[in-house]
């Protein structure tokens, strides 16, 4: 193996921690299909690719809870003076001048 090879080797090596699962045999399906669908290089490839839109889905829920729970306790006042802001932007968002 060359030293360049090696290198690399070592250092996805030092990215992943490798792990067993059971998995139910509709799972293990879905998992290759996955595979298949994202030309994954592997099984635990395609898997994590599914574990990271499972995470980015967790967060695009957590931002727009947050986000409601904001607009739900913001008072009127506030709530009218970020529109204003809004419209006077969008006013000027294409126009190149700065507000």
């Amino acid at each position: 193996m060359s030293g360049k090879i090696a290198g690399m080797t070592l250092q996805a090596t030092k990215r992943k921690i490798k792990r067993s699962f059971t998995l139910t045999p509709e799972s293990i399906a879905f998992v290759r299909d996955t595979r298949r669908r994202s030309k994954a290089g592997s099984d635990s490839e395609a898997l994590d690719l599914l574990l990271r839109e499972a995470i980015d889905a967790q967060k695009r829920e957590e931002i727009d809870a947050a986000i409601k729970e904001y607009y739900d306790s913001a008072d009127a006042a506030d709530l009218e003076a970020q529109r204003e802001w809004a419209e006077g932007a969008a006013r000027n968002m294409w126009s190149g001048k700065p507000e």
